[in-house]
Formats: C-alpha cells, structure tokens, sequence
C-alpha cells in the first residue's frame, strides 16, 4: 500500500471535503474495480476514524461511471472520493460532469481533476518532484538498481479548490479552507 491509499491520507483527504461540504456523514468511494480490494481496509479505518458511513461506487469500465453516480446519489453520499486508476484519469472531465450534475462534491489526489471542475484535489505537488526525478536517472543510468533506491515520500502537498464548481453546487466554502488552498480556479 503507498502513502496515497493509506488510512491516514485517505482521512486528511476525508477532512478537507468534510470541511467544504460540512457535517458529511455519509461519503461515496469512487473506485475502480480492480483496485477494491488493495484498499478497503485503508477506507474503513479512515471513515471510522471520522465517523462517516461509506457507500462504494465501484466501476470497471469508463461506460459505469455513470451508474455509479446514481448510485452514489440513491445512497444519499453527501460527497465522493475517487480513488484513481488509468481509467479515472482518461475519465476526469465526465466524472466532474457528473459530480455537478448529480449535485456531489467530490475529491481526488490530482490538480488536473479541479481543473477539469472537481471541486477539490488534495495530493501531492507534482511540481515539487519534479527536481527528485534528476538524481534517481542519475544514478540508474551509472548503474543503480532501481529496485535498491530508497523510496521518497512528498513533502509538499497542494490543495485546489474550484470555486466555479462550488457554486454550481451551492456550496460556499469557508474561509479557513481558502486561506489554506495553494490554488483557487474562479
């Protein structure tokens, strides 16, 4: 399990949508199939820890997603976390359709799922790997076994929030969280 699928990001992640949409009780997982099993534990501890209800929208192909956003919405998910996969990427300007459409705020790790008009991203800070990457070629190609180099964890986390999202959704998001965002789309 990476630092990405672990109960305590998944529950930071949890917290910061909690605090956009307020008193979330009960929350959708968006998630591909083949992913469901690696982690559902992480999920259970994080909306225990937080004492939410899940309601797992799991899809295998881009042609589900739908479904899975009626079924979210059948369940009365106040607002979704998608867990990524290939799939949901290439599918991330339909799951944010959807999100505004079905009426869900929704998180994932990526910038590019706010910009695509997910209310929020919570991950990593793509930009500041970038400078990591140089010295890992680096020794690799002076011989290195990839398999030997130490793994890094980020250090610089972001946060974006789509405020046009927000709105379409009648949300008004607090201060305290805009204060705190690395990026605001308007």
């Amino acid at each position: 399990m990476s630092w990405t699928t672990g109960p305590e990001f998944i529950a930071k992640q949890l917290k910061v949508l909690n605090e956009a949409v307020f008193k979330l009780s009960r929350v959708g997982i968006l998630r591909q199939i083949a992913r469901a099993g690696a982690e559902a534990g992480a999920i259970e501890s994080a909306v225990r820890t937080l004492a939410m209800t899940v309601v797992f929208a799991d899809v295998r192909l881009p042609t589900d997603i739908e479904g899975a956003f009626a079924a979210m919405t059948r369940s009365r998910a106040g607002a979704f976390l998608i867990l990524g996969g290939p799939m949901t990427c290439t599918s991330r300007q339909q799951i944010a359709d959807l999100a505004v459409r079905h009426r869900l705020p929704g998180i994932h790790l990526f910038r590019e799922y706010a910009e695509a008009g997910l209310l929020l991203a919570y991950g990593p800070s793509a930009v500041a790997q970038y400078p990591r990457v140089a010295p890992y070629i680096d020794k690799i190609l002076k011989g290195a076994k990839p398999a030997d180099l130490p793994v890094e964890q980020p250090t610089k986390f972001e946060l974006v929030i789509n405020l046009k999202t927000a709105k379409a959704l009648g949300l008004t998001i607090p201060p305290s969280l805009l204060l705190r965002a690395d990026q605001v789309i308007e």
